[in-house]
């Protein structure tokens, strides 16, 4: 990757990165932020625009490369460490991760790896760091394969995952959990949505191809394509005129499952950013109404965006889905979309800073907000009709069990099965794991309310 650092190397600062600072010193600290609880993309976006694009792309490719790995790295830190940092030094410690990093998985010449880095730390006002990260990457490439193969004795560094989340996934997915762990540390691909109102899903295949962009049918959805290699969204042609959109595959489900008719009322609960909500329109046109909900005002500005773009209209409302009040509360659905929060352990390979901040504490918290929100959204479900039940979530906690113990207290509830090639048949519901089928960790239950 060509490479250059946005500043003279040696400039220092007193606190802080310069406007101007490599970018290692960016990213680190970045990576401080997210290690202190700010999510990945929440310090990604507060960074200011500055710099040339491959400089941000940088940024970016050792920012999600580091919280990728970051058990490994921390506990290669440990390794290399005489002593630990003291906190107030975080940044120092993001710097020592990335450098590995880079000496891991980058294709950047090793010398100028460990070079930049080394000088990251004097652009970010701590001169005395230097010496310290040159010495410590110096010693990873001296003794690099003694190290690799001391990490690899501990199953937490060897597959990069918190020792929680390993457990919990051995335990729910015993025949899998290896598969699972090394595909959430792959690159995710970039999939797409034709909007099939616009332009046919092979007829789009055919005018990427008229723009040297290869890309493949997602297989078991109607209108989706998997790229060959990522890019900007302003690449896609149409993409400004509505004829396509970025949903994983997984996620694309959503709307076939909905078995949705001419005339019906739908609420999409929990919508932000939309993308469920706008596949639910382009698939069927003669619906009565879309109405999506979020409790997030800020986030349910990026739904208006992509209705204005997609040429889609919907009633779009803030609303609490575990407490439903207003107008939008007082209709009843024949359809009900809850893609509930959640732990999203399924979609690690696209937001891998869930191994940092996401904790063992917060899967109960998140199992009681979506049985509140179940029990809510059951009650403006018209009779005969359906609501899916969905998460990004890869833990039966969220998943099949919550649906059973929803299943025990509604005697109006029925399952309706989930029969098909894709994914995976649980005690209830169906469930798609990361990296099969190009597809992300997605879990689905279609529940019917008796008529």
């Amino acid at each position: 990757m060509a490479e250059r650092p946005l500043g003279p190397g040696g400039r220092t600062r007193r606190k802080g990165v310069c406007p101007d600072a490599s970018p290692r010193a960016v990213a680190a600290g970045i990576i401080r932020q997210v290690t202190e609880g700010r999510s990945l993309s929440e310090a990604l976006a507060r960074q200011p625009a500055k710099g040339l694009p491959q400089q941000r792309s940088l940024v970016q490719e050792l920012c999600y490369g580091v919280m990728r790995w970051h058990p490994r790295l921390s506990a290669l830190a440990a390794l290399l460490l005489e002593r630990p940092l003291k906190p107030k030094d975080g940044d120092i410690h993001a710097l020592i991760l990335l450098g590995c990093y880079q000496l891991l998985h980058m294709r950047t010449a090793p010398h100028a790896a460990v070079t930049e880095t080394v000088e990251a730390a004097r652009a970010l006002g701590k001169p005395w760091a230097a010496g310290l990260i040159n010495g410590v990457l110096r010693r990873f490439q001296r003794e690099r394969e003694d190290l690799l193969a001391l990490l690899d004795q501990n199953p937490v560094a060897r597959h990069a995952y918190p020792a929680w989340l390993l457990e919990a996934l051995q335990a729910a997915w015993p025949g899998r959990w290896q598969a699972i762990a090394e595909a959430a540390n792959q690159r995710p691909p970039m999939s797409l949505r034709v909007n099939q109102r616009r332009i046919q899903c092979a007829d789009y295949a055919v005018l990427l191809a008229n723009h040297g962009i290869s890309c493949a049918a997602i297989p078991h959805v109607s209108c989706g394509l998997v790229l060959g290699r990522p890019l900007d969204v302003s690449e896609l042609p149409g993409f400004s005129e509505g004829h396509v959109s970025v949903q994983d595959g997984g996620a694309q489900l959503a709307a076939g499952l909905l078995d949705l008719q001419p005339g019906q009322r739908v609420l999409d609960a929990c919508a932000a950013p939309g993308g469920k909500s706008c596949h639910i329109l382009e698939t069927e046109p003669g619906l009565a109404s879309l109405t999506a909900i979020d409790a997030d005002a800020g986030r349910l500005g990026r739904l208006e965006e992509n209705l204005r773009r997609l040429g889609l209209e919907a009633g779009v409302h803030v609303g609490d889905a575990a407490s439903p009040a207003g107008g939008w509360a007082r209709h009843r659905y024949d359809r009900i979309l809850l893609d509930a929060p959640c732990s999203a352990t399924g979609v690690i390979r696209r937001h891998p800073d869930i191994k940092l901040l996401r904790r063992p504490g917060d899967i109960p918290a998140l199992a009681g907000l979506q049985s509140r929100m179940l029990d809510a959204m059951w009650s403006l479900l018209a009779p005969g009709g359906m609501l899916l039940y969905s998460t990004c979530s890869l833990l039966p906690e969220e998943n099949e069990r919550q649906v059973r113990q929803f299943l025990q207290r509604r005697e109006d509830a029925r399952e309706r099965p989930i029969e098909g090639p894709w994914g995976h048949a649980r005690s209830h519901g169906r469930q798609t794991l990361p990296g099969e089928q190009t597809m992300d960790g997605f879990y689905y239950a279609r529940l019917e309310k008796a008529a």
